[in-house]
């Protein structure tokens, strides 16, 4: 194994010249380390001469998991610039505050994505198209070509310096951009090199989105740090998981939201076991899918818990117990409290199967008392007085924690519930109803309450050739132990498939803003393009047992009740 240890990333990139192993692969391209190393040396050159003197080092990138973003990571390292990875989903004027607003003045793109930029009006940014068949691109890079890393840089390159700047997928308000710096990339890719034992011969499948942290810091990092090789995936795609997966010889690989439901619901092969791919780390699997994961394709799925932003770190040991992230890592003082008062919340009680007992004693937010790495937010101080308020920083993460001091996650702060005066945590309820074996995937938030507070709302996914049975859904739920008594759903919600963001998280802001709205007998495609939700909803209607369709003459009285009581605007069109 490789030692990982350097103090930037621009170190990492560097090590790779003269190493003529494959580097960087996919559908249609090779390269080696040096490889990479010299592509990146040209255009650092070329970023050092196009960035205005006296502007911030910032460029955008707006691609696809082509071989153009790594090498425009690795320039940015080497020059010592920052890259704001641009999602491409975002459109007008949204798209345009994004690259504004990080102060890019060189946008890195592809021809697929130039008409997203038709009409925004970008002044002052010089966009580069890079596509392999450009040839002024290619005529733009020749003068560089035999540069070499270290060549040229903005000014000194050190483990501060500025290295992402990735927005963060708040539900509310503009994204953020979190500022990260090399010295932090660097260090998160030697941790998991140790934690994981890469090695040389590992292949990191990257098949996440790139302008998200998650493949950048846990894929993309770790794969540098340890000298492995890289393979990109344009987009993820379910269905040709495993096919690239064999080809690549892929050995890890990164995921996040419901990435891993996607590839559960593709059908069963005699296959599904014949590969090298050992470990997948990501976030929201859930225990139930982390489970049927292994079951299936043999391979184990570690939770892991971080942001772009930093902050605080759990730790994985061989001792964590199933569901469960870690423990705090050394010199960290993370505490599970109240998100209104501070005070710690309670040890969580667990049964013999691991279900949590005292949800509405121990869920809190997850707060770090401690040192904190958090770098802040470009141009942003209001977020960052939020997020270290009272001097701790505060993740805006739901968790609890066992009386031997394992954190389990159990939502965000943006998902809490407060039905009949009680706060739920929506993530602990996907986690019971995700038991339930006709469900490929399911979501839970927050529709208002006539009268006060919250009720349970969820969009439950059917796997294929099964429709919703309403019998079977209610017995399910008088059968789950730690479902407790104001969690189940008042209103369920039936897809294909849920609507999901370009990260492959849960669109809850679309299910949220269509509530329990339209969908009566309607198309149950997920409307994943569009953001829109469809279905047709169930209802368990006060003072009734069991679950019916919600009628039209239904939501009409339900309407009047909001209407009544003074809540209708709460009920978003």
């Amino acid at each position: 194994m490789r030692n990982a240890e350097a103090g930037t990333l621009a170190e990492l990139v560097q090590r790779q010249w003269g190493d003529h192993r494959v580097g960087l692969s996919g559908q249609d391209f090779a390269l080696s380390h040096h490889q990479v190393a010299a592509g990146a040396a040209a255009r650092a050159a070329l970023l050092v001469d196009l960035l205005p003197r006296g502007a911030e080092p910032h460029l955008g990138v707006l691609l696809d998991n082509t071989p153009e973003f790594p090498l425009w990571l690795s320039a940015a390292a080497l020059a010592g610039a920052a890259v704001a990875g641009i999602n491409p989903t975002r459109r007008g004027p949204e798209l345009a505050r994004d690259i504004l607003h990080t102060d890019c003045r060189v946008l890195v793109t592809e021809r697929a994505h130039l008409p997203l930029l038709d009409g925004l009006g970008l002044p002052g940014v010089r966009v580069l198209v890079t596509d392999p068949d450009n040839a002024a691109y290619a005529e733009l890079l020749a003068p560089y070509a035999a540069a070499e890393p270290g060549d040229a840089t903005l000014g000194p390159v050190g483990p501060g310096s500025r290295l992402l700047l990735y927005f963060t997928s708040g539900s509310t308000g503009a994204p953020k951009a979190a500022i990260c710096t090399q010295g932090r990339v660097a260090a998160a890719g030697a941790s998991l090199v140790r934690h994981f034992g890469v090695r040389e011969d590992d292949v990191h499948y990257i098949c996440m989105p790139m302008f998200h942290g998650n493949a950048v810091i846990a894929d993309w990092a770790p794969a540098l740090a340890g000298g492995a090789g890289v393979a990109l995936r344009r987009r993820f795609s379910a269905s040709g998981f495993l096919d690239d997966v064999r080809t690549y010889r892929a050995t890890y690989f990164t995921y996040v939201g419901r990435a891993v439901q996607y590839l559960l619901a593709t059908p069963e092969r005699d296959d599904d076991r014949e590969h090298r791919l050992r470990l997948g780390f990501g976030t929201e699997a859930g225990a139930v899918d982390a489970a049927r994961f292994e079951a299936r394709f043999g391979v184990r799925l570690v939770e892991g818990y971080g942001s772009s932003e930093g902050g605080a770190a759990i730790q994985r040991t061989p001792d964590t117990p199933a569901g469960a992230i870690g423990r705090a890592s050394p010199g960290d003082d993370l505490a599970v409290v109240d998100p209104d008062t501070g005070k710690e919340r309670a040890a969580a009680v667990l049964d013999a199967g691991g279900r949590l007992l005292n949800g509405a004693d121990a869920i809190g937010e997850l707060v770090n008392r401690g040192p904190s790495p958090f770098e802040g937010y470009w141009h942003h101080p209001e977020a960052d007085a939020a997020r270290t308020r009272g001097g701790w920083y505060w993740t805006g993460d739901l968790f609890f924690r066992d009386a031997d001091g394992f954190l389990y996650f159990a939502g965000r702060t943006d998902d809490r519930l407060r039905v009949d005066s009680e706060n739920l945590a929506a993530a602990m309820i996907e986690n019971i109803l995700a038991r339930w074996p006709d469900a490929a995937g399911v979501a839970v938030y927050a529709v208002p309450d006539p009268v006060a507070g919250d009720q349970v709302m969820a969009a439950v996914a059917l796997r294929d050739g099964v429709s919703f049975d309403p019998v079977g859904f209610g017995d399910f739920l008088a059968s789950q132990p730690d479902l407790g008594t104001k969690m189940a759903p008042r209103f369920v919600r039936v897809l294909r498939q849920l609507p999901v963001t370009a990260t492959n998280k849960i669109h809850r802001v679309a299910l949220r803003r269509e509530g329990f709205g339209g969908g009566e007998g309607g198309d149950e495609a997920s409307g994943e393009a569009s953001g829109e939700a469809s279905g047709e909803v169930w209802w368990a209607e006060p003072g009734r047992s069991g679950y019916r369709r919600l009628t039209e003459a239904d939501r009409t009285t339900l309407l009047a009740r909001y209407g009544h009581h003074g809540r209708a605007g709460l009920l978003t069109p």
